[in-house]
């Protein structure tokens, strides 16, 4: 059966920023899903911002539902798609996510978003539309044509297709497990330990050796710009800290730049411009071999981030003592800038927020530790990445018919 999505679907629609700035957030209450929490098929509860009851009865015409699709309609993030994680209800979308809530007794949920994320490219093409900013209206949605299999067969497509997501699933609960784990570690063995007021105390300047500016090149060769690098961005940092290759774009620099701002193991980048009124600058990631390994060039920093490079042995220590201060929301006190984009004083950050200096004996130890945890997180990444590779071939194949899902059992 071929119809148009608002045929089939009991809700198409999106929300609005709640008014009054940092003042309409609070750290408790009712889920705000944005854009950056909904991801290609999964849901990230990275960033979720929460609004209080007053706020939420502002934006009762968009009550998530259990199961409903979410799907991002503006923005570089416009046409990813996700489920909404049923456990962050209840829960309103902002002006940048539709809600689509299908009619189940005609067209299952799960098939919905398959169906989203086959014909992503053609939302894209939607959303391009000749506009300076990417957007997805609601007409171009509900007007959107879908192809509906009987209920028989969809259970049989999504079966499939969810095996696989579901595996990809648990690797990335792992990973987030371990990476828990390495963070109470730290506070155990460095923030919460009666040790610690033996310990000296310093900077982070006293442990880094230096710091690499970014450098964002040409999109194409021209001219002395030779060197093709791979070039991390603030938005692929949630990505490599999860184990994934992220989605880095290749630029061209000089091989000068390249000589003297390339990332090696054990470097740290920084993001020192952005943020969010809810979302400090800061944000880091710890670059690992097992990283590199994923890219056949080098990689760079942005020249909205920088990389600093602590001493031999304390990379983890800085990485997660860095990871623990960002969730006490110390940057904050270190960004300039009160309109616009916000950037980060690093060098004031480096030189004057004190941090206690553990026994490098005590340190090295941890640093063993995480490196273990890291190697699993990035065993985890790059199996994720041949399953979703998988996932996405199957995908127009299941949901075209060409394999053919009526004889399969279930």
């Amino acid at each position: 059966m071929k119809c148009k999505l608002k045929d089939v679907c009991t809700k198409i629609g999106s929300g609005s920023t709640p008014r009054g700035g940092k003042d309409a957030y609070c750290s408790k209450g009712i889920s705000l899903i944005r854009s950056q929490n909904v991801l290609d098929y999964s849901f990230s509860e990275l960033g979720l911002a929460f609004i209080n009851e007053e706020q939420a009865k502002k934006l009762s015409n968009v009550v998530v539902e259990k199961n409903d699709i979410l799907l991002n309609i503006t923005g570089d993030s416009v046409a990813r798609a996700c489920k909404v994680d049923n456990s962050k209800l209840p829960a309103r979308v902002n002006q940048h996510v539709c809600i689509i809530r299908p009619n189940e007794s005609v067209v299952l949920s799960s098939y919905i978003l398959y169906y989203l994320q086959l014909n992503k490219e053609y939302l894209l093409q939607l959303a391009a539309g000749g506009a300076t900013r990417k957007a997805l209206t609601k007409d171009m949605i509900s007007n959107m044509e879908i192809d509906i299999p009987n209920l028989e067969n969809q259970r049989k497509i999504i079966s499939i297709l969810d095996d696989i997501q579901d595996k990809i699933e648990v690797n990335t609960h792992i990973n987030k497990n371990l990476e828990e784990q390495a963070q109470a570690i730290f506070k155990s063995w460095f923030v919460d330990s009666v040790e610690r007021y033996a310990w000296d105390t310093g900077c982070f300047s006293d442990i880094i050796e230096t710091t690499l500016g970014g450098d964002w090149g040409k999109e194409k060769p021209i001219g002395n710009h030779t060197e093709m690098v791979y070039c991390i961005r603030g938005a692929d940092i949630p990505d490599v800290r999860s184990g994934n290759k992220g989605k880095m774009p290749t630029r061209y620099i000089l091989p000068k730049n390249y000589a003297s701002k390339h990332l090696v193991a054990g470097d740290i980048v920084i993001e020192i411009s952005g943020g969010s009124p809810t979302q400090s600058t800061g944000r880091a990631t710890a670059i690992s071999q097992s990283l590199l390994d994923r890219y056949d060039k080098g990689l760079v920093c942005t020249n909205f981030c920088r990389a600093i490079k602590p001493m031999k042995g304390y990379s983890m220590f800085v990485y997660y003592y860095w990871q623990y201060l960002y969730e006490l929301n110390t940057f904050f006190s270190y960004e300039n800038g009160t309109t616009g984009i916000k950037n980060l004083d690093l060098n004031g950050f480096l030189s004057s927020e004190e941090i206690v200096l553990p026994p490098i004996t005590l340190v090295k130890e941890f640093d063993i530790i995480c490196q273990e945890y890291f190697n699993i997180i990035f065993s985890n990444g790059l199996e994720n990445e041949k399953l979703a590779m998988l996932r996405d071939t199957l995908l127009p194949r299941l949901m075209s018919g060409e394999i053919d899902v009526s004889s399969i059992e279930t």
